[in-house]
């Protein structure tokens, strides 16, 4: 099994910045991917970016992307999302995520199994 623990969400004005981490613990070298999702208000949880955990691919959505860099630590394992250029929009339940289904895209947003409990992030205009 895996855990993971969110931490870093808060409230920011628009155009600023907030750094999320998540602590990942259990069986952390069996992890194939790492990921955040976002549920906005009414909305379904979407996925946004993610990470392999061998090759370090990155990948973003065109909602995020030039914004939000993810990265990982692995001597912490530790994931990060660090936002920049914040939007109202993007206001919603910040999720880490992850699995262990070895030889997908990282950006398949079905395969992730493991979640954290979330951080709100909210962005004041």
């Amino acid at each position: 099994q895996v855990q993971l623990a969110e931490s870093g969400g808060g409230s920011v004005q628009a155009g600023g910045s907030l750094k999320l981490s998540c602590a990942a613990s259990g069986y952390v070298n069996s992890i194939a991917c790492m990921g955040w999702f976002i549920q906005a208000p009414g909305k379904e949880r979407e996925g946004v970016a993610s990470i392999h955990s061998v090759s370090g691919h990155k990948h973003y959505t065109d909602a995020v992307k030039g914004r939000f860099t993810i990265s990982h630590d692995n001597a912490t394992n530790t994931l990060y999302l660090e936002m920049s250029a914040l939007e109202a929009d993007d206001t919603a339940m910040y999720y880490c995520a992850a699995h262990r289904r070895w030889g997908w895209e990282c950006s398949m947003w079905s395969n992730y199994n493991y979640w954290g409990q979330g951080t709100k992030v909210t962005v004041s205009s």
